[in-house]
């Protein structure tokens, strides 16, 4: 698997990231894994999805004030 990008705090506890695994089948290509060591695995199709709608601000409510 290829790391693309970890969401990380100031520890060191095992952060979330995101991973492309090219040797999985396609719908199970886009890894990502959990500081408690779940992943959710997806297509690059419904990952794409996500990244959309994030550009798009309808995931805007989501994000917490620190």
């Amino acid at each position: 698997m290829r790391s693309v990008a970890k969401f990380c705090g100031q520890c060191n506890c095992g952060c979330p990231e995101l991973f492309v695994d090219e040797t999985a089948p396609v719908e199970r290509q886009v890894v990502i894994t959990d500081d408690f060591g779940q992943r959710v695995e997806m297509s690059l199709d419904q990952f794409g999805s996500i990244v959309e709608a994030a550009k798009s601000g309808s995931l805007d409510s989501l994000a917490l004030v620190h």
